[in-house]
């Protein structure tokens, strides 16, 4: 199965890109075809092609958790991503982080994805074995 892991970093792209590597790396452990996409450098790679989408992020401010709105905006332009099948994770930062959660899975369902799970992932070694868990088919 072709798997898209996208996420959208605000201040460390460096965790958030290494958790992502690492969520990637259990859905490959699972025998699947996985594309990491940093969607603040990759604003012009559409999703169409992929079965299952990951999305990830950080909450923007500390107590609000925000997404930022180029995040939005990509996901509007992303090609065809409505009933694709999809989870959700932001990294665990602050006391926002399940109303982060919460606002990136309402852009996604705005967009139509078909969200099947969601999490908070506070380590390299926790996305390493939500990757080897997680139930894409």
């Amino acid at each position: 199965m072709r798997i898209a892991v996208v996420f959208y970093p605000t201040k460390s792209r460096e965790k958030l890109l290494a958790v992502s590597t690492k969520l990637a790396q259990g859905l490959e452990a699972q025998g699947h075809q996985v594309t990491v996409i940093d969607a603040s450098r990759d604003v012009n790679t559409k999703l169409t092609m992929f079965e299952y989408i990951c999305v990830g992020s950080q909450g923007t401010a500390f107590f609000k958790g925000r997404i930022p709105v180029e995040f939005r905006r990509y996901l509007a332009g992303a090609g065809i991503v409505a009933g694709k099948r999809s989870f959700a994770y932001v990294i665990k930062s602050g006391l926002s982080t399940l109303r982060a959660l919460s606002k990136l899975m309402h852009e996604m369902e705005t967009e139509g994805m078909f969200l099947k799970y969601s999490d908070v992932l506070a380590s390299e070694g926790d996305a390493l074995e939500t990757g080897k868990r997680l139930k894409v088919d």
